[in-house]
């Protein structure tokens, strides 16, 4: 009888220690996301703040493209008032879009090509983008991680007693971002 309820006991601490093992876990992975989302949010404002300076520059020579910069701009300002992993998808995708567009029309403007401060911000900008590119594998790969223990057998039952929510991946949006691009050699 003894050994039978000594069994019990520590069947019910073991059990005890790997819910409270499983919770821990999962909030762990909890704040990796929450931490990887920062991580993009930071790159993301940093590549707002440069944009602003890229388009002044940018004016004083492209006087005829005013379509163009006026459209980076309205996508920037959209980018940057955008909430959620999959509004920020969606408006980071129009940004990338937009200065992609910019960036052919520079081609029209040696002058500004030329241009040291122009050189510089777009030199920012293509470091900032690689930034950004880190933080969403980063964040990604946190989401992954937490969905996967989410759904997996038996920490689900831990997740679902406490309400866990599944991480939402940073996906592109664009059709123009997912084709390969084109080297030619002139």
């Amino acid at each position: 009888m003894w050994i039978a309820l000594v069994v019990l006991g520590v069947f019910l601490v073991v059990l005890i220690l790997w819910f409270v093992g499983a919770y821990n876990l999962l909030v762990r992975l909890r704040q990796q996301l929450k931490n990887a989302w920062s991580q993009i949010d930071v790159q993301l404002k940093r590549r707002h703040d440069l944009i602003p300076n890229l388009m002044e520059t940018a004016k004083g020579y492209m006087k005829h493209e005013r379509e163009t910069l006026e459209s980076v701009t309205k996508a920037r300002n959209l980018a940057a008032g955008a909430n959620g992993v999959g509004n920020q998808s969606k408006a980071e995708s129009g940004l990338s879009g937009a200065l992609g567009q910019f960036f052919l029309v520079v081609e029209n403007y040696p002058d500004l090509k030329a241009n040291q401060n122009f050189l510089s911000l777009q030199e920012e900008l293509t470091s900032t983008e690689n930034k950004i590119s880190f933080a969403r594998q980063f964040y990604n790969d946190s989401a992954m991680v937490i969905n996967t223990k989410i759904e997996s057998i038996p920490t689900n039952v831990v997740a679902g007693l406490f309400n866990f929510k599944k991480g939402e991946f940073f996906e592109l949006e664009s059709k123009a971002e997912r084709k390969v691009p084109q080297v030619k050699f002139s």
